[in-house]
């Protein structure tokens, strides 16, 4: 776990799966491990800075073969940066394991069993205990072997997305109190209209003679 981010004491964060047959897929060799694993975790922001961003965890695996005889063998290495968004996510991580040079070692892994391993899982990445700006690994022979896929079902609860989704309900809730004043205002604004209309008309009405209103009434009504 990063800094920052905290686990329940009961919580154990590594595990061993079952061993399971492979099958032929094509040209490769594919073993359907479906093993389900579930991960609690709690992360508390200490550096509130704009420019500082969390660390995600990260999942560390180790790939081992077994054959007839009960040989392991190291078949490869790889890690899994969790998604930041909930929901469902399916990744797929490349793995590689460290070789030697000759055909000595070859031999050994394939008659005897066993092969290089590493001390410390997380050199896959960054190494837990380096401290300095340039990781070099120069000299570190590896060999690419497979890839491992992982079906990620993730989901976040903060306190910070329940007081964002209830400032939006009410922001919502007030625009929607100001479309309902906006539409009473402009049905009042019409009718204003109308009333301050009419009463320019009766007011010309009254300032025009009478003689000829009577007589436009009358030419009205003929028809």
């Amino acid at each position: 776990l990063p800094p920052g981010w905290s686990s329940p004491a009961f919580q154990q964060l590594s595990g061993v799966t079952q061993t399971c047959a492979t099958k032929t897929l094509g040209r490769d060799n594919v073993a359907y491990f479906s093993y389900p694993f579930t991960l609690e975790m709690f992360f508390t922001q200490e550096d509130e800075s704009e420019g500082s961003l969390p660390q995600w965890p990260v999942i560390y695996f180790e790939v081992l073969s077994l054959d007839y005889w009960q040989r392991y063998r190291v078949e490869g290495y790889g890690s899994v940066v969790l998604p930041a968004a909930p929901g469902l996510h399916t990744l797929t991580a490349p793995t590689w394991r460290p070789i030697e040079l000759g055909t000595v070692s070859e031999l050994r892994r394939f008659f005897i069993g066993g092969s290089p391993e590493l001390e410390d899982v997380t050199y896959v990445r960054v190494p837990g205990t380096f401290k300095g700006e340039c990781l070099s690994r120069f000299g570190f022979r590896t060999e690419t072997t497979g890839s491992v896929t992982f079906r990620l079902h993730c989901l976040q609860q903060s306190k910070a997305f329940l007081e964002s989704s209830a400032l939006r309900k009410h922001m919502q809730s007030v625009l929607d109190r100001l479309g309902g004043f906006s539409q009473q205002s402009s049905l009042y604004n019409v009718l204003e209209a109308f009333q301050r209309a009419r009463r320019r008309m009766q007011k010309a009405r009254e300032s025009l003679p009478q003689d000829l209103i009577s007589t436009s009434a009358s030419t009205v009504q003929k028809p």
